[in-house]
């Protein structure tokens, strides 16, 4: 089959979200073609270039999210009234959201209103919606948003969705910087709706489209289904409406609102639109569930990885140091350094001997200051320390990166310890602990994200921000060695059988072809030799019966010349609704008038009378 991979700040660039995932998703799936669309974020990612691409990615188109660009479509007085109109209607269902509400979940209103919620919720769920594709449409029709979205019209109409009866407190207070700001932020978040990505030979041409995330990324997948009924699968593995909460601190309250508002409302709306969603963790399905994401189209695969590089590390557990401690991961506030640093601490009163090398490096500036003030605090915590007046004193805590003769890989690190340690405050999936699971190493970990699923019984768990419950857990590792081997043991067991590559890229051929089962058939497309190809149509379409419409459209992939005509359906008569008469072989049918015209038959339903029974499948065939 056909699918369109849709991204946003990441594959096929060599950094940015989901590179990696992606990847190994497309290589994996060998049997399948692949169209990327991606969105890019920032100038940089797009000079860093793409990753080496595999032979089933026939296409690759982007847009950028960054520049902004002005089409030089001037519209008409008709056309304004059409954009003044859509663009008041979605400004107004962000103005009447109620802040810290978000849209599509239960449970967040009084009980006196909890019978009209839901038909509210509903009629303004559909009022973004009709607003939505109203503003796509218009697009479609004069050639392009960008100026209009910029226009002091999308201005005036959000000031007024503000100042209407109805509107929230904080709208009410949002002054012409704040209306700017989230005009502008509008802008951007819409500018997919100005692509010229939705006809038949873009996104209407692919079977399916898989969105790597949810938000703007899965926008283009949200226009496919409107405009060329393109089912939608939407993958998850950190909420994009989450990390809208947890950024922009800096931003008056009144911008905050409008654009949670905004993304709320886009949530819900890619939720109810998709026909499966896959959360990649337990933590993320509870916020698609809170934004009302159907439970029925909920299926959780979790992220895999590549075990090979750990492998001699898993096999090899009594390498390690049994009085090291091992951090490794990107140096930044939400890993509470801090917090781990104070707990070893604690752990060199009741163990002198034990030792924690801190492995990783900062990938902004927050996170080098951040690692400056984390050295300072080892440096005041742990003095230099000298066996000998001769001697030169050492830290135990060192700061470390990948690379260098010591450790030149990740494996390496986590093989150079045996407990392994987490002090997050905030996490999506931990990687970093798989990836110490699949070296075989026993964890102990705050609770925080998805650590408790990621590593189930295999692992320790204490609360985050409490460095004495965390050197507690670590100095009952440290002493308990054969209990160390038993979890490092099973958390290897664990890793390999939930977290690997494999996993995740068979989880998802089984969607995919389950959402294409499930299809209706929008054509049929022909091999190079004038054949269907599998899986252009669903299973209902080899059932005798009128399935698919008459007027159905071919599209070629390379055959005669002869088949880009509409095909020609071949029709049969169903002996068992004849009823010939005794003795008289293919006679005429005296019941025929009462029974109507014959039914239309397709031609792999009549090969063989078992053909009904079963339609075999080939894998690997385009």
């Amino acid at each position: 089959m056909r699918i369109g991979l849709l991204t946003e700040g990441g594959y096929p660039y060599v950094s940015g979200e989901a590179g990696l995932w992606c990847d190994r998703l497309v290589r994996g799936l060998g049997q399948h073609e692949f169209d990327v669309y991606a969105l890019t974020r920032s100038e940089r990612q797009e000079a860093r270039g793409w990753v080496p691409l595999p032979p089933q990615v026939s296409r690759v188109r982007t847009a950028s999210l960054w520049e902004a660009e002005d089409d030089g479509v001037v519209y008409g007085r008709r056309a304004r009234r059409r954009f003044a109109e859509h663009y008041g209607e979605l400004a107004a269902t962000l103005s009447t959201t109620v802040p810290g509400q978000v849209p599509g979940a239960s449970g967040t209103v009084s009980r006196a209103d909890s019978e009209a919620a839901p038909d509210q919720s509903a009629l303004e769920a559909d009022r973004f919606a009709n607003a939505l594709y109203g503003l796509a449409e218009l697009a479609r029709d004069e050639g392009g948003l960008p100026r209009a979205l910029r226009s002091e019209t999308a201005v005036r109409a959000l000031e007024r969705a503000c100042r209407a009866p109805g509107a929230h407190r904080l709208a009410r207070e949002a002054r012409v910087p704040d209306l700017l700001t989230v005009a502008a932020r509008l802008e951007r978040a819409l500018r997919p709706l100005s692509l010229d990505w939705y006809e038949d030979d873009g996104l209407g041409a692919v079977d399916l489209c898989h969105a790597a995330s949810g938000g703007t990324a899965a926008l283009p997948g949200l226009l496919a289904r409107h405009f060329c009924e393109v089912p939608l699968l939407v993958t998850e593995y950190g909420v994009r409406l989450r990390t809208h909460y947890l950024t922009d601190p800096d931003s008056s309250p009144s911008i905050r609102a409008l654009l949670a508002a905004f993304h709320g409302r886009l949530a819900a709306e890619t939720y109810r639109r998709a026909a499966l969603i896959t959360p990649g963790n337990a933590h993320a399905r509870r916020w698609q569930e809170r934004c009302g994401a159907d439970r029925a189209k909920l299926r959780t695969v979790h992220p895999g990885m590549d075990a090979t590089p750990f492998a001699e590390a898993g096999e090899s557990p009594e390498c390690a140091d049994p009085r090291t401690l091992v951090w490794v991961g990107r140096v930044e506030p939400a890993k509470d350094l801090v917090s781990l640093l104070h707990a070893f601490a604690e752990i060199r009163k009741e163990e002198p001997g034990a030792r924690l090398r801190i492995v990783g490096g900062p990938a902004d500036p927050e996170g080098a200051a951040y690692l400056a003030h984390c050295k300072g605090l080892a440096a005041q915590l742990f003095p230099d320390e000298a066996d000998g007046p001769h001697a030169v004193g050492s830290n135990p805590v060192s700061f470390e990166e990948t690379g260098g003769p010591e450790l030149p890989s990740r494996a390496d690190a986590y093989a150079s310890g045996a407990l392994v340690v987490l002090s997050s405050v905030v996490e999506g999936f931990p990687a970093g602990l798989v990836e110490a699971m699949f070296c075989g190493r026993a964890t102990v970990s705050t609770d925080v994200g998805a650590v408790v699923e990621a590593i189930g019984g295999t692992g320790l768990v204490v609360p985050p921000r409490n460095p004495r419950a965390l050197a507690e857990a670590c100095v009952a590792l440290l002493r308990d060695p054969e209990r160390r081997a038993r979890l490092g043991a099973a958390a290897r067991a664990r890793a390999l059988e939930l977290f690997t590559v494999e996993q995740n890229v068979a989880a998802f051929h089984g969607i995919y072809l389950d959402i294409l089962s499930r299809t209706p058939a929008r054509r049929v497309v022909l091999d190079e030799t004038g054949e269907p190809v599998p899986f252009s149509a669903p299973a209902e379409g080899h059932v005798p019966g009128r399935w698919t419409e008459s007027t159905a459209r071919a599209a070629v992939r390379g055959g005669p010349g002869w088949a880009t005509d509409a095909p020609v359906r071949a029709t049969v008569r169903d002996p068992a609704s004849e009823k010939t008469p005794a003795g008289t072989a293919g006679g005429p049918n005296p019941d025929a008038s009462d029974m109507g015209p014959p039914a239309a038959v397709p031609l792999t339903a009549i090969d063989e009378p078992s053909a009904m029974a079963s339609v075999p499948v080939t894998e690997g065939v385009r």
